[in-house]
Order: structure tokens, then sequence, then C-alpha cells
């Protein structure tokens, strides 16, 4: 099985049993998963710590996901995977424009999860970089990976 290190993910959904699964799946991949059961919970803990990234349900009691993404936008960029039962494009586009990275349908598959999550890490690690010259060095030589000069 491919290993992807060991990176902390926070899972928040209401439903523990899919919020076990999605961590049993998870561990053994290398991910270390902390879950959290309600919006409150989940906020708190997505701004006390730092995750690889966040697995976030929409509805939830009480605080939806909608809510708790909008808040944890004011003061992280953490990449935010939504899972959501809602089928509606427009739920789909409100959670894009207030901050997701991707949605999941509740009906996924767990290979689905895990591309996803990669995809949604994989971005979030390039994020602020293209500004930055790349160089490599030896010796006298200097190549520069933007300019290939």
């Amino acid at each position: 099985m491919e290993s992807d290190g060991n990176r902390r993910l926070l899972v928040v959904d209401d439903d523990r049993k899919l919020a076990g699964l999605i961590r049993d799946y998870l561990t053994p991949m290398g991910y270390e998963v902390e879950m959290r059961h309600t919006g409150p919970e989940g906020l708190e803990a997505a701004l006390a710590s730092d995750y690889e990234a966040v697995i976030l349900d929409v509805m939830m009691p009480g605080m939806d996901g909608f809510t708790v993404l909008r808040e944890l936008r004011k003061s992280s960029d953490v990449p935010v995977l939504m899972l959501t039962a809602l089928g509606e494009e427009a739920d789909r586009i409100v959670g894009l424009e207030i901050g997701a990275d991707d949605y999941l349908p509740k009906t996924f598959s767990s290979r689905e999860l895990l591309a996803r999550l990669r995809a949604v890490t994989r971005r979030s690690r390039t994020r602020g970089t293209e500004d930055i010259p790349r160089e490599l060095t030896a010796g006298p030589l200097r190549l520069c990976e933007e300019t290939h000069t």
C-alpha cells in the first residue's frame, strides 16, 4: 500500500459511523485522523491545530458545514474537502464560492476520497510558490527553472 507519510487530517461529521470509516480507511495510508462530530467542535479543532486538510460535512445540526467553512476561512487556508448529501449544483457552488477546495458526494468510494484528498493537498502545497523563481546552482553554473537559462 502506498503511504503518504504521517499527515494529520480532521474529519468533521455528525455521522460517527461514516467518520470512523473514513478514519479506518485513511489511517493505514499514513494519515493521522482526528474526528469531531459537531460544527463548533470541528471549527475549534481546525483553528487550534495544523492539519494537512479538513474533511467537512455540509449538513450537521446546529452549525452546518457552510458556517464552519465561513468562520474557518477568516483565519485559515487549510484545504477543505466538503462531504455532501446535497446533490444540487447551487449547494456545491455556494461551498466553492465561500472557500471549499473540492466536493465529494456522500456516495463516494474510498478510492475517490483518497484521490481528491491527495489533489487538494497537492494544490495547497504549491500555492504561493508561483512567483518564486527556482534556481539550481552547481559551482559556477546556474539554471533558472522559469527562464530555462
